[in-house]
């Protein structure tokens, strides 16, 4: 299986090194020196890290071949993808894989069926799952302990106790202003 692990940003000095852009919860296993990675698009690649080193809170690599600032503008937008065996699990226990949460079914916790889980939607603060409604419709479920509660990759479903308004109008009203009359 095939996963997407970054994409390259813009070229970072003049020896050829650039500016990644992370989509893996296991950079240092990912884009370790020595790891050959696929492309998108596929004639750019397939790419050999030679260095990583991280500069002011951003990674930056560089690849064999790749040695000056030309080289290494050429790759931006790059897709960088690793292959994966699909039984291989991350390392933490409450970790999951894109992959392993797509087509899950979404359940509350009394078994009334939400949807499916259509996409996976990774955002600076936290991940959202994309849900198709059975009436096509979709709703963003924050991916964050307090609403779902359990994944059960065995039967295929990821339990939610959302709060009101998330998936319906049950909304409370927080506060109600008093009109002047």
């Amino acid at each position: 299986m095939q996963l997407v692990v970054a994409r390259i940003g813009r070229a970072h000095g003049i020896k050829g090194e650039v500016t990644v852009e992370v989509r893996t919860d296991e950079p240092e296993l990912r884009l370790a020196p020595g790891a050959v990675l696929a492309t998108d698009p596929a004639a750019t690649g397939p790419l050999t890290i030679a260095t990583g080193r991280v500069h002011s809170g951003r990674l930056l690599l560089r690849f064999e071949g790749v040695t000056d600032r030309t080289g290494a503008e050429a790759l931006r937008n790059t897709l960088l993808i690793a292959d994966v065996d699909p039984d291989e699990l991350p390392e933490e226990e409450d970790e999951y894989y894109d992959h392993q949460l797509m087509d899950l079914d979404v359940v509350l916790a009394d078994g009334t069926e939400v949807g499916r889980i259509t996409e996976i939607s990774h955002l600076p603060t936290q991940d959202l799952f994309v849900v198709e409604r059975p009436d096509g419709s979709e709703v963003y479920v924050p991916f964050v302990s307090e609403i779902v509660t359990e994944i059960d990759l065995e039967r295929q479903r990821a339990v939610i106790d959302p709060p009101p308004g998330l998936i319906d109008d049950r909304a409370e009203i927080a506060s109600v202003r008093e009109e002047d009359a």
